[in-house]
């Protein structure tokens, strides 16, 4: 580790006004404090978000569940009304990496990084979510664009997400044992405008699959899903798993995903 400025502001006016190209914001830390600690990141200052009141928050806003940016893991894991919602979200955040992970990450800084294997995005692009940011709303469509890539500017902090309650929703991943990250994870939702099927660690970032998406519109079934031939031209291949594995676990775990959807 090197000698860096810690700032700690307690208005979103005063971190946004202290960003910069060599100034980083500081959620969790999950992703940021071990890319200082092996010298992939160097900036001058860290500016830590964990001060800014209501950041934390979770809430319900009509039809949706509201979460704040600085929401740890544990606390949407165990959120009474998020659980009551939106369960399959609450499956999800529980199953992010160890108590500890769990006990520091945040949403916000979750899909701020878009790290292709990482569970939040599946459930953002999964339940057609809506990123709030310090300067805009952002549709989950739009949002995220590629490895480690999103809509975000430079001087943009998200301040809370918004996910809309579906009918019925699902997250079924496999884990890469060390990491705990998803090898590939599956969202499985059914909304008012109709079925969303967001996947993970498949490639080079969170998509959506439109094979699987009209064919579990039309029969909302694992055996619909099944009928899905898998593509595995664009998938990721490495030490862990061969693209045609990742096909068949998509495959898989969507049949997974919509049996559990089911109850």
């Amino acid at each position: 580790m090197y000698q860096f400025a810690l700032q700690r502001p307690a208005s979103l006016a005063d971190a946004t006004a202290n960003l910069g190209a060599s100034v980083r914001p500081l959620a969790g830390g999950q992703t940021l404090i071990a890319s200082l600690k092996m010298r992939l990141a160097s900036p001058d200052a860290l500016v830590d978000l964990s001060r800014i009141p209501d950041l934390g928050l979770i809430r319900k806003d009509g039809n949706a569940i509201v979460v704040g940016a600085m929401a740890r893991h544990a606390d949407v894991a165990s959120n009474a009304e998020l659980l009551a919602a939106i369960p399959a979200l609450a499956h999800l955040a529980s199953s992010i990496g160890d108590r500890q992970v769990r006990a520091m990450g945040t949403l916000g800084g979750s899909i701020a990084n878009n790290d292709p294997a990482a569970d939040y995005p599946a459930g953002v692009l999964g339940l057609g979510a809506t990123v709030q940011t310090t300067q805009r709303k952002i549709p989950a469509d739009q949002y995220f664009q590629g490895l480690f890539t999103t809509a975000l500017n430079e001087n943009e902090l998200i301040t809370s997400v918004s996910f809309p309650i579906p009918k019925r929703a699902a997250y079924v991943k496999f884990k890469q044992p060390a990491s705990r990250f998803a090898l590939t994870g599956v969202f499985v939702a059914q909304t008012d405008a109709g079925v969303r099927v967001a996947v993970t660690g498949g490639g080079k970032g969170v998509f959506r699959h439109a094979g699987l998406e009209a064919a579990l519109n039309q029969s909302f079934s694992a055996a619909s899903a099944a009928g899905v031939k898998i593509d595995a031209s664009d998938l990721s291949s490495d030490l862990h798993g061969s693209a045609a594995y990742r096909a068949n676990l998509i495959s898989v775990l969507t049949q997974r995903a919509v049996t559990q959807a089911l109850g």
